[in-house]
């Protein structure tokens, strides 16, 4: 057996697959029930958005890069939930991989993205996305499936227009999650948007 110590600073500084790992190890060692079980997604209005939508919703907010780097974050893969068409997304992972300093950051840049969806739609009721008490919000899966083919197109366009710069043949669309496209993007949804 192989004991290892970590600090706070090196499994705050983990991907999150690593820490969710740490703390489904800990919480089985000390006999606690798992926070996995606990997700309830609340689907109260939750809108299923449209590429279309996504679309409006990203030139709505794309002034405001938080907000923008944060609506990436749900092109990313998410906990799926049986039996019903929703991801989840851990509030404290987005914040991490946005570098935001907090979860209430994440909630304003949320607000911020609902409040698009609702002048999109003309509808007060819709909802870009849920919360439990756990700290997870959710989203619709075609709403995420339709977030990372956006993601997919703009990282397409900045490739051609590099290419089309140095006069190399336009590149083929990627093909999987941000962190396919190259093995050091794994924090690229924020990391693209920041950029521009």
């Amino acid at each position: 057996m192989i004991g290892i110590t970590l600090s706070s600073e090196q499994v705050r500084a983990a991907p999150a697959d690593v820490r969710q790992w740490i703390e489904a190890q800990v919480t089985s060692s000390l006999g606690l029930p798992s926070r996995a079980a606990k997700v309830e997604p609340r689907q109260d209005h939750l809108a299923s958005c449209s590429a279309d939508e996504v679309a409006t919703i990203l030139n709505e907010i794309q002034g405001v890069l938080p907000a923008a780097n944060v609506f990436f974050e749900f092109g990313r893969q998410g906990i799926a939930i049986p039996q019903s068409r929703v991801e989840a997304f851990r509030l404290i992972d987005i914040a991490h991989h946005t570098r935001l300093q907090n979860v209430g950051q994440v909630i304003a840049c949320l607000d911020i993205i609902n409040e698009a969806l609702v002048r999109i739609r003309g509808d007060d009721r819709a909802t870009f996305c849920g919360f439990d008490r756990e700290g997870h919000c959710f989203v619709a899966v075609e709403t995420q499936q339709n977030i990372l083919r956006l993601w997919q197109s703009v990282v397409a366009r900045q490739q051609l227009g590099a290419k089309e710069q140095a006069g190399a043949p336009a590149p083929q669309p990627a093909v999987g999650g941000p962190s396919a496209l190259d093995p050091e993007m794994k924090q690229a949804p924020a990391d693209l948007v920041a950029a521009n």
